[in-house]
């Protein structure tokens, strides 16, 4: 099978230079161009160095190539990690241009951009690790954030095993800001520190409770979003008041079973660490039950699991290949 061709969008920010480092070692997807008006012309390598001698001397390309680009290709994949707004009159652009000239494009769409798709979209927002079909459309893939809630609550609401309201208290790294520099992410002011924001009304709560919702009811949901003092990874707790009587033991193989047919999501007793899954593609979760409620604990790269990673298993699928295909790294361990 011969290789496909990648195209990145929004290429110097931290999202796309980690779907490069995925793609670089990718054995089947080829890096055909990185898109980036503010860097055009510039070495991709410069912008990443960590990736020195894995891009084949790569610059970036402009906006104004992409008619040109997308008709070098018969069949082409496209990761947009675009700033949020930015990315869907670009992905127009290009569909328009693979349909004009009768090119195959799946598109991963990293914004919030297509996260809502209106009745007859051609997009699908989802987690790889809970849809089990692979939808006939474009992807828009759920946040950060998003990510680790869902994957720690849509099993106890499939299972029922929930009521009241279910609090999730989530953890980001500084990398989740972005690379423009701003206060919250300097780090005179972000080391040694930790503060909640927009609490109960992020963005991502509407995400949330839109995915979790397709496994069950919920009688109410909150999340209070924190800023953490390191770089990389989602520390998640949620909690709830149980159903009716269960011991870790029981909600642990029910999470296992509910999980069966992902490589991606770990369950066990013990309560994970952030450093358990940076640079991977992988979410490790925790449980804990006491006095009638249960508190289940996830962590993920917020990079890669949590946008990257989670992107190219989506491309994976799309294009037929297996989803773990170029994603079973390990993880470093100490950083």
């Amino acid at each position: 099978m011969d290789s496909i061709p990648v195209v990145v969008l929004g290429g110097t920010g931290y999202v796309a230079g980690e779907t490069l480092r995925l793609l670089a070692s990718h054995p089947m997807f080829a890096m055909s161009a990185v898109v980036s008006e503010s860097a055009s012309g510039q070495s991709v390598e410069e912008a990443f160095p960590h990736l020195c001698g894995m891009l084949g001397g790569a610059a970036f390309a402009s906006f104004d190539q992409l008619e040109e680009i997308v008709s070098r290709h018969g069949r082409l994949g496209v990761v947009s990690a675009l700033p949020h707004g930015a990315s869907a009159e670009k992905i127009h652009a290009i569909l328009e241009f693979a349909a004009a000239a009768g090119h195959e494009v799946k598109v991963v769409d990293l914004s919030t951009d297509f996260r809502f798709p209106p009745e007859g979209s051609p997009f699908f927002c989802g987690l790889p690790d809970l849809e089990q079909e692979t939808p006939d459309k474009h992807i828009a893939e759920p946040g950060c954030f998003t990510t680790a809630a869902t994957l720690a609550t849509a099993p106890l609401v499939a299972g029922g095993w929930v009521v009241g309201d279910v609090v999730a208290c989530g953890v980001t790294g500084s990398t989740g800001s972005g690379r423009t520099p701003k206060a919250g992410t300097h780090h005179p002011d972000r080391h040694s520190g930790m503060w909640a924001y927009e609490p109960v009304r992020h963005r991502h709560s509407r995400e949330m409770k839109m995915l979790v919702s397709r496994h069950g009811s919920l009688d109410g949901f909150a999340f209070l979003p924190h800023s953490g003092p390191f770089a990389r990874g989602i520390h998640m707790t949620v909690t709830a008041r149980l159903a009716r009587e269960a011991s870790v033991d029981q909600l642990v193989e029910f999470l296992h079973q509910f999980f069966s047919h992902t490589p991606f999501v770990s369950v066990s007793a013990k309560l994970p660490s952030v450093k358990e899954v940076v640079g991977t593609n992988r979410c490790h979760i925790g449980i804990a039950v006491e006095d009638g409620r249960v508190v289940v604990t996830s962590v993920i790269d917020n990079l890669t699991k949590g946008a990257a990673g989670g992107g190219v298993q989506w491309l994976n699928r799309l294009f037929g290949l297996p989803q773990e295909t170029g994603l079973l790294n390990l993880g470093v361990g100490w950083n």
